[in-house]
């Protein structure tokens, strides 16, 4: 597997008593990441996009953003350990191909015992992010705009990532934050045909806690548990910066209250936020969303209760 070194992390505070994701966040070894309660692994990737580029850009943004995001949770107080284990190196290539080269390296970082999040990139690699996972009965919780199930036509793309996890054997899938009018009635009938669970923005927005109930309850017969966020779920004010940002999607407050809720499952085998495009970005408001997206995850994770 081939992963470049990862950054240093500072945090930025010149106060003691602020302890930040940059003081406590430690570069290290895949082979040492058992470690650590989870490890951050940075995917520059682009190459699939159906819309605007730009999130091959997401990984340094994000860190940059975490590092002096204070680690403290009211609820919950600090997060437990977190390590970096750097960027997978992504050669050129069709995005069949990098597809491929992208899962060789997951699935080493799946067999370790820290729970993998995954900093994008584009939302392509959520197959083979979560493909390594397929060995076991598998759900996926997908916060997004859209339900990426498109048809595998000419190649893999963005769009396409849920049809292959499909069709490879997932086993579950729930949609939170789907909006109306992104998708077409086809693709909607898709996720009916197999059984999934579609959570609209709206619905999100009549209550984050039902909504997440929501999505664990169509994960209910699986052992493990995937959950994604393509940060398009949240509304255009809220995230500029991403391929295709709408109207009509969820605040950011409604994102956090819903990943705290599933990150709780002990189902929950990785995580990963997509789709962060720093170029397309304004007064790095998606980079800080999807900073906080991380850390609200990591405080509601309890891990392995097994």
């Amino acid at each position: 597997m081939n992963l470049r070194e990862p950054p240093a992390w500072v945090g930025p505070s010149g106060d003691p008593n602020d302890e930040q994701f940059g003081d406590v966040v430690e570069p290290t070894a895949i082979d040492d990441a058992g470690e650590f309660d989870a490890v951050l692994v940075g995917e520059p990737y682009d190459g699939a996009v159906i819309g605007r580029r730009g999130a091959r850009e997401g990984p340094a943004a994000l860190r940059e953003e975490l590092a002096g995001v204070k680690t403290h949770h009211f609820e919950s107080g600090p997060v437990g350990s977190v390590g970096d284990c750097g960027d997978i190196e992504i050669p050129d290539g069709d995005v069949g191909a990098v597809q491929e080269t992208v899962r060789e390296s997951t699935r080493e970082i799946h067999a370790g015992d820290a729970l993998p999040v995954f900093l994008g990139g584009d939302n392509s690699l959520t197959y083979p992010n979560a493909a390594p996972l397929l060995s076991e009965s598998l759900g996926v919780i997908n916060f997004d705009a859209h339900l990426d199930c498109r048809e595998v036509r000419d190649g893999p793309t963005s769009g396409t990532p849920y049809r292959q996890l499909h069709e490879s054997g997932l086993d579950a899938y729930a949609c939170v934050g789907a909006r109306h009018f992104e998708t077409s009635t086809t693709y909607a009938e898709y996720v009916r045909e197999q059984n999934g669970e579609i959570v609209t923005s709206e619905a999100v927005g009549s209550g984050s806690v039902t909504a997440a109930e929501r999505a664990l309850d169509a994960m209910a017969e699986v052992d493990a548990v995937y959950v994604s966020v393509d940060l398009d779920v949240l509304d255009a004010t809220a995230a500029p910066g991403v391929s295709a940002p709408t109207p009509g999607g969820l605040t950011t407050r409604e994102l956090f209250r819903t990943l705290r809720a599933v990150a709780a499952d002990a189902r929950v085998a990785g995580f990963e936020v997509v789709e962060c495009a720093p170029p397309l970005d304004t007064d790095g408001r998606t980079a800080a969303a999807g900073a906080r997206a991380i850390a609200h995850f990591l405080s509601g994770y309890t891990g392995d209760s097994s």
